[in-house]
């Protein structure tokens, strides 16, 4: 059963984290609450993931499948990427790793070595440079992501 083997690496991988992270718990921590909300959320976290994944191979699916790609579409991601390339350096390693590589932004914090908080800024401001970038775009934008 292929469920048993990914319930038991979520829960290997709370207990290493709860490994990692013991000395900065605090001394009077109940461990028996502590790894069943960890593992509750960790299992939430991984469904949501997994339907993530189911939707987005459903959409794959049902799209037609062309070799051509319509010269609109071509243009589009021509543009997506350049208004990506004019983005500071810190701002689109930020953008990049949560748009492309889909990670959260307590994990891009945790990677970069940064807060939380400077992870939301730095999108807010990609967000907003991407969006004034591809203001003439919004209309096939909207369609070309359903």
């Amino acid at each position: 059963m292929p469920d048993g083997d990914e319930a038991k690496g979520i829960v290997h991988d709370v207990f290493v984290s709860l490994w990692e992270k013991m000395e900065q718990l605090p001394p009077d921590t109940h461990f028996r609450s502590y790894l069943y909300t960890a593992v509750r959320n960790r299992c939430l976290n991984h469904l949501r993931n997994q339907r993530k994944v189911v939707r987005l191979e459903a959409a794959e699916a049902q799209a037609p499948q062309t070799e051509e790609v319509p010269l609109e579409t071509q243009e589009l991601e021509r543009e997506i990427e350049f208004a990506i390339q004019t983005l500071p350096e810190k701002c689109r390693e930020v953008f990049e790793l949560n748009r492309k590589e889909g990670l959260t932004y307590a994990q891009i914090a945790e990677q970069l070595g940064i807060a939380v908080k400077t992870v939301e800024a730095q999108m807010s401001k990609a967000l907003a440079v991407m969006r004034i970038h591809l203001k003439n775009y919004l209309t096939l934008l909207f369609f070309w992501w359903l």
